[in-house]
């Protein structure tokens, strides 16, 4: 069963206005963090609760979402080029400011400079670098993961084709017997056939190598 609606209006009783500041500033924090992260925006959040407490949230610094703002609130006031070379040069000012915080948080991802960060900025540090661990970790096993799938249905597929090979083979060996008996009845069935000749036929060789007699007569005189 859902919740109620419930009106928007100011809460009289202190706790309740005080645990209900607390809720929401929460979710309200959790969700500007899911913004930035979820959607690579720059998000900025300021609250000032009822006692004057200050509760921030900024995806990069307060400054540089602060400086972007003037910025674009600035680009909608260029009366002369004077305006235009005072917004070029905050525009440069602000490069430079995220350059250096960019390199800054580069050096302290990498353990340098950490002389300057409490117990707190050291734990935050601790949380982004295990969850960047953690990311390049899965990250790296799922390649292994397809890279052992590809060579699983490499390997199948070998082994596939290794039996039509033995398929092939077997088939040209039964073949090749088939040929062999072939050749053997034919060999037998000659062999037969020269058997069957009769012991006094001559052969074509035989009168070839026969010896041949001449005999010299003497000549006839005529008269």
């Amino acid at each position: 069963m859902g919740r109620g609606k419930i009106v928007i209006r100011r809460i009289d009783n202190l706790t309740s206005r005080q645990v209900t500041f607390s809720k929401r500033r929460n979710g309200l924090l959790k969700k500007a963090k899911g913004l930035s992260i979820l959607c690579d925006a720059e998000v900025g959040l300021i609250i000032f609760s009822g006692t004057g407490r200050l509760y921030d949230y900024a995806s990069t610094s307060m400054k540089s979402v602060t400086d972007r703002f003037n910025k674009l609130k600035a680009e909608h006031q260029l009366p002369n080029p004077a305006s235009e070379v005072k917004f070029w040069q905050r525009e440069t000012a602000s490069l430079r400011q995220q350059l250096w915080y960019l390199e800054e948080c580069h050096r302290q991802l990498m353990g340098e400079e950490l002389s300057g960060l409490s117990a707190n900025d050291l734990q935050n540090l601790e949380s982004q670098l295990e969850m960047s661990l953690k990311g390049v970790r899965t990250k790296k096993n799922q390649i292994f993961n397809d890279e052992i799938k590809e060579l699983n249905q490499k390997g199948s597929f070998i082994h596939q084709e290794n039996i039509e090979l033995h398929k092939k083979l077997d088939l040209v060996s039964k073949e090749n017997e088939k040929l062999k008996k072939k050749a053997y009845k034919a060999r037998d069935v000659n062999q037969g056939n020269k058997s069957s000749q009769p012991p006094y036929s001559i052969s074509n060789e035989d009168d070839l190598h026969a010896p041949i007699h001449l005999q010299l007569s003497q000549p006839q005189i005529q008269t």
